[in-house]
């Protein structure tokens, strides 16, 4: 399934980067949803991509972020880490909402999140110091 809304910002949300080119994301994972919605730009939706590997040297653009609960499978983990220097805008086609399962009816039920503004003031931060534009 994909969205067919834009989503809020700061919704985490799972996009399939299949069909990019290493060394760009090549996989599924989670992602933060940056863009508001923009009129002139329907379909399309910037994020920032999140990882469960710390990486080797924390970088002015890697932020830590807890989450309680976890995410559902398979990616639960109590802290992903944000990788700021990884931007994207995509299409709706590529995002989906995270699952966790289904009703006793068959409906499906997804874990919907949202950031806080406190984090995503951090979130912001870490995309400027992956792009070079702030300290």
């Amino acid at each position: 399934m994909t969205i067919i809304f834009h989503p809020k910002r700061g919704t985490i949300l799972e996009c399939d980067f299949k069909g990019f080119i290493q060394p760009e994301m090549i996989k599924r994972r989670t992602v933060v949803v940056l863009s508001p919605q923009i009129g002139d730009r329907p379909g399309l939706c910037t994020v920032v991509a999140l990882s469960l590997t710390k990486p080797k040297v924390i970088q002015k653009y890697h932020l830590e972020i807890f989450f309680d609960p976890e995410l559902p499978y398979p990616y639960a983990s109590p802290s992903k880490w944000l990788k700021g220097d990884m931007i994207y805008s995509v299409s709706f086609a590529r995002l989906d909402l995270l699952f966790k399962g289904k009703d006793r009816n068959g409906k499906r039920i997804y874990d919907i999140r949202v950031l806080g503004d406190e984090v995503m003031r951090k979130v912001e931060a870490c995309v400027l110091n992956g792009l070079g534009i702030e300290d």
